[in-house]
């Protein structure tokens, strides 16, 4: 009998999928009931207690859709090496600035000019509620040759690991 699943275990699954991948699609619901997606910089990480964070403006427009409706996707990709991550959670505009200082990195002057003092300044964080990953066991090529291997030989390609993850 294998051993239960860990949600740090699961966590830190994610966490290795996204860690190289910089931007990821953030969905907000708009004022329509329209989905509206954007790219986001995550710096490729979701923290510890499974957070995920993003520098904003407070005055910009998914600001205002979350304050409605605070559901939201954040989904990564990374087609080089099969990884694909979807996230469901809860977003949450936070203005601290001992966070701001503990994320920020000099390269966000180009949205934020003023530094990490800008007044626009704020965080979102989004906690992570749910999740789905698609985590191929190699590049195209080699997903390629598993297809290929499997039509001469009739045997089923390995297509990777598909796995829904419930962090309520």
């Amino acid at each position: 009998m294998s051993a239960p699943e860990r949600r740090e275990d699961n966590l830190q699954k994610l966490r290795d999928m996204v860690k190289d991948i910089d931007f990821c699609m953030l969905t907000t619901v708009d004022e329509k009931g329209d989905l509206h997606s954007r790219p986001m910089s995550s710096n490729g990480d979701i923290d510890p207690n499974g957070d995920i964070w993003f520098f904003t403006s407070v005055s910009s427009h998914k600001v205002s859709e979350i304050e409605k409706l605070p559901k939201v996707n954040v989904s990564f990709a990374d087609p080089e090496n099969q990884h694909y991550v979807s996230i469901t959670g809860r977003a949450q505009l936070v203005r601290d600035q001992n966070k701001i200082e503990e994320l920020w990195r000099p390269e966000f002057k180009m949205w934020f000019p003023e530094g990490k003092d800008d007044p626009e300044i704020a965080l979102l964080r989004i906690s992570l509620e749910k999740a789905e990953y698609w985590d191929s066991p190699s590049s195209t090529i080699g997903y390629a040759l598993s297809f290929v291997s499997s039509v001469v030989t009739g045997k089923e390609a390995d297509y990777g690991e598909n796995k829904k993850l419930d962090f309520n």
